[in-house]
């Protein structure tokens, strides 16, 4: 494996990642935290996958097509070519009704000349702990576990259901259909019922990117990524994913491998205001039901993650028999993240509140919920602003007073006050003034390096933190102040590696990072552009779009050296960035508003 070319495809319960060779490498069922179907991505031996033999006369290439989550993989000899056309299916129903069935469907067309091929069709279930095995029932052929946690799968198909298991080459007259399903289907499969499913998600994607915001400049990138965040929301609970995988390394051989399988609220800010100025409120309306139902009453208790349907234990597990990336070990499901104390959280929560009374109406009571959330907070962060702790990056070793905890918690203030102005509760205003000029004052004596002339990761270091870069974002500073300017500067000179992005360089629980964490980049062009540094903001930009793999997918991480892709794939929080960053440098005006204003 030489990167990350995979593409996704899902149906916003669950997804798969397919190889630019179309084999299914990952897939987990029935929901995206679910034990894997296919995890060839972590074994190759060992983890199973679902693709096809070709010899070596065929060229293979990959691509969507344009404007939807349908994954075109192109097979063609000189004499021979087909297609497989992979989908998740999800369609709204001639009654209105939105259809997520639990199926994947490859669809094969015949384009010239007669296509030969073998299936490589080999379910490996509950990451592959036990056996699974596979027979031909009546109509289908079943695969299933043998000892532990029985489950099962089911393929339907036009092919022979011998030559699919016996792996025998199979000659592609005419448009033919393999559909896996979690559940045994009730009605008889046909290629006409394959067929009728595609032309439905196909309208349903249409529809849903038609909905999306145009700007002046990189729709296309802005439109891919947008449609990879809706594959990463959870349709019953509205979450939003920080990746689709697990375990993923950050760097080859090392150890900083995670399962990101879940929804980090910190990550919710900015994906409720970019889903909101994409166009997509429905979803940001969902997305923020998730956050406030989740924290809702919890006070201090609050979590900086959660699974997909609000659980607040994910207790860390490690999956020895698994290999790894190549071999990077340790293969992990679960995250013991979500026991750590991070100061940043409660900014990050009231400014998704704060969100929530500017862009949607509410009701009396939905009101006086999140005032109390509100208050509640500033409450806990009032006890514990000063308190040091993990920080945004997680550290697992000593707690310390890491300067975005800092802005973070005066995010927290100053978004109540401007939340209790918007609902006239003016009580509390003169005590939450003085509590944010106080931490204001803090951060500007004590996270300010008179020696390194900008402000640092952490109070009394020298070290520099790309994070810092959102002071600017959060509004504790102006973006022509010259203390941002000189951060900024100071930045680009410490952590800029040929255009990508340290997170820091100091060592931390694991080592000095040899990668670069992507939405770091992306945050370091935003502060170029805003500092006025346009010109290289947009270079910085272009280079950057250039490392994402041969779909515009972006993961964690980009190495330094050989601009592969690293860490967990696709990444949210990336593509959020991304999309940031464009709307940015269009100058967050989108084609709609340019016409107004003609």
């Amino acid at each position: 494996m030489d990167n990350l070319n995979y593409g996704i495809i899902g149906n916003c319960l669950t997804a798969a990642l397919i190889s630019k060779n179309g084999s299914i490498d990952w897939c987990c069922l029935p929901k995206f935290d679910s034990p894997s179907i296919f995890a060839k991505l972590l074994d190759e031996e060992k983890g199973g996958s679902f693709g096809f033999e070709v010899d070596d006369s065929y060229k293979i290439s990959q691509k969507y097509l344009p404007k939807t989550n349908i994954l075109v993989t192109h097979f063609e000899s000189f004499d021979a070519a087909f297609e497989v056309r992979d989908f998740m299916p999800r369609y709204y129903d001639d009654n209105g009704k939105l259809n997520t069935p639990l199926v994947i469907i490859r669809y094969l067309v015949p384009l010239k000349g007669i296509p030969k091929f073998k299936v490589k069709y080999n379910p490996k279930i509950g990451y592959a702990k036990e056996e699974t095995i596979s027979r031909i029932k009546d109509g289908y052929i079943k695969s299933h576990t043998l000892e532990g946690m029985y489950d099962s799968v089911y393929m339907y198909s036009n092919f022979d259901y011998d030559s699919i298991l016996n792996e025998e080459e199979i000659t592609l007259t005419e448009d033919s259909y393999l559909l896996m399903s979690y559940y045994e289907k009730i009605l008889d499969q046909s290629i006409e019922r394959a067929f009728l499913q595609y032309q439905r998600t196909y309208a349903y994607w249409l529809n849903w990117s038609e909905k999306t915001t145009n700007y002046k400049l990189y729709n296309k990138e802005i439109r891919r990524s947008a449609l990879v965040l809706k594959l990463l929301t959870y349709e019953k609970s509205g979450a939003v994913l920080a990746a689709a995988t697990t375990s993923l390394p950050e760097t080859i051989g090392e150890v900083r491998n995670w399962d990101y399988r879940f929804c980090w609220i910190r990550d919710a800010s900015m994906a409720l205001k970019v889903l909101f100025e994409l166009g997509h409120v429905d979803s940001a309306q969902r997305f923020m039901n998730f956050i406030t139902s989740t924290v809702a009453n919890k006070g201090d208790k609050m979590q900086i993650m959660y699974g997909i349907n609000s659980e607040t234990i994910l207790t860390e597990n490690t999956l020895e028999h698994l290999s790894g990336y190549e071999n990077s070990t340790p293969v992990r499901v679960g995250n013991a993240a979500y026991i750590q104390k991070q100061n940043d959280i409660f900014g990050i929560l009231i400014e998704i509140i704060y969100k929530q009374f500017l862009y949607f109406k509410n009701s009396l009571e939905h009101s006086e919920e999140l005032w109390m959330i509100v208050s509640q907070s500033v409450h806990v962060v009032e006890e514990n602003w000063m308190k040091p702790d993990k920080g945004i990056w997680e550290h697992r070793a000593e707690d310390r007073h890491f300067t975005f905890s800092k802005l973070l918690c005066w995010v927290a203030v100053d978004r109540a006050i401007k939340i209790a102005e918007l609902i006239h509760k003016t009580s509390m205003m003169e005590q939450w003034t003085e509590l944010r000029d106080n931490i204001y004052n803090d951060i500007y004596e004590n996270a300010w390096n008179p020696d390194v002339e900008a402000y640092t990761q952490s109070y009394g270091s020298p070290d520099l933190d790309a994070s810092i870069l959102l002071m600017e974002e959060y509004d504790f500073i102006k973006a022509s102040d010259p203390r941002y300017i000189s951060t900024v500067q100071a930045i680009e000179k410490e952590l800029l590696r040929d255009g990508l992005m340290y997170r820091y360089k100091n060592r931390d629980d694991f080592g000095l990072p040899s990668s670069s964490f992507t939405i770091c980049s992306f945050w370091f062009i935003n502060s170029l552009y805003k500092i006025g540094e346009k010109k290289k903001a947009i270079q910085y930009f272009d280079q950057i779009l250039s490392y994402s793999n041969h779909l515009g997918l972006f993961s964690e991480d980009i190495d330094f050296e050989t601009k592969r892709l690293l860490g967990n794939f696709p990444q949210a929080y990336s593509h959020l960035a991304l999309i940031q960053t464009a709307i940015n440098i269009s100058g967050g005006i989108s084609e709609q508003e340019e016409l107004k204003n003609l």
